[in-house]
């Protein structure tokens, strides 16, 4: 292979999305409304789509392997009964590409110290034993980063707890492009929006609903059924107050505003609209309305998550597929670092 005479850098990168989800845990309603079902959405609006599984960033801490890849297939059924089309979208597993894995090495060299300890995520995940933590635990920032930049993806669908390790990709990027004078990785940006992109607890409004919460009756999971969906909604917390006229009635009644955000999320409405239809109404009233609205909308994900469930080896086939499709993307761009760093590349 001859070695490059000039490093040739594209200025203007085409719209793609990257996103990716763990596969640690079952996924939740929080999941559907926050990711899942803007994945789908995406793929109507033009743009190239990659979503993956990041089975990567799920040892970061202790994962059973036999679990670890069940949780991926059902990772990869919700991707798509939530409308993820394998042929519209390239739907891989993080592994099957070791793209992520090289690049995230090469972003561990960019990225200063001073910047991972900034993380707040390892803070919280590493908690007061932090010297027993992985050293995965504590770098998978640069590894998210080459997730994104590995495909060269211009936006990322984010919630407000990812903000921070999104900045830390820009950085790596700005300093990888400054270090090198390039213009080879694009400045990702953001994207941010709807009624319920943080979908919260329904045992505590103030916290997020979350997989690894030690209570079942706190999330709805995407497996649960219709009996299991509508008693959650029935029990869960909120106050004896009605629902106001307006938005601005929900500001200290963070149970309430979350029950709110689902239902506008799961009717397609904005939030303010939800609370002008239902106003004056109690939750004896509206949490019926709410768990036949979350039953039609989520029941027919699981019956397709568990039909597909039922087929194993198909669900290897369709990961397999994608992760072809997305090393055709990503080798280029991981050789094309290579070159810009120095590497020596003269196998054929």
């Amino acid at each position: 292979m001859s070695e490059p005479s000039a490093v040739q850098t594209p200025q203007a990168f085409p719209p793609r999305i990257f996103s990716g989800i763990q596969p640690s845990g079952g996924l939740t309603l929080g999941n559907y409304l926050g990711a899942l079902k803007r994945f789908a959405q995406k793929q109507d609006e033009g743009i190239e789509t990659i979503y993956c599984l990041v089975d990567m960033h799920a040892i970061t801490v202790w994962q059973d392997p036999a679990k670890l890849r069940q949780q991926t297939r059902e990772g990869a059924a919700a991707f798509i009964a939530s409308g993820v089309d394998p042929a519209r979208s390239v739907l891989f597993n993080q592994s099957q590409v070791s793209a992520h894995a090289e690049l995230a090495w090469i972003f561990n060299c960019v990225a200063r110290l001073g910047w991972m300890n900034r993380m707040t995520q390892f803070k919280d995940k590493a908690g007061k034993n932090a010297e027993a933590a992985s050293l995965g635990l504590y770098a998978y920032p640069a590894l998210m980063a080459a997730d994104i930049m590995a495909y060269h993806a211009t936006h990322v669908p984010v919630g407000e707890d990812q903000k921070q390790h999104l900045e830390l990709t820009r950085d790596i990027a700005a300093k990888f492009n400054h270090d090198y004078g390039v213009e080879f990785f694009p400045i990702v940006e953001p994207l941010i929006e709807g009624a319920a992109t943080r979908v919260m607890s329904l045992r505590d409004g103030t916290r997020k609903m979350s997989k690894s919460d030690p209570s079942d009756q706190s999330r709805i999971n995407l497996t649960d059924d219709a009996d299991a969906i509508a008693a959650k909604i029935r029990k869960a917390k909120t106050d004896a107050e009605p629902l106001p006229e307006t938005l601005d009635g929900l500001k200290d009644r963070a149970e309430a505003r979350n029950l709110v955000n689902i239902y506008a999320a799961l009717a397609g409405m904005t939030a303010a609209e939800v609370v002008a239809e239902n106003a004056g109404a109690l939750f004896g009233t509206f949490k019926p309305k709410l768990a036949d609205l979350a039953v039609s909308v989520m029941a027919p994900i699981t019956t397709q998550m568990n039909r597909l469930m039922q087929d194993p080896a198909e669900i290897d086939r369709i990961l397999g597929a994608g992760a072809d499709r997305a090393e055709a993307i990503a080798r280029p761009i991981l050789d094309r670092v290579y070159d810009i760093t120095g590497m020596i590349r003269s196998r054929r």
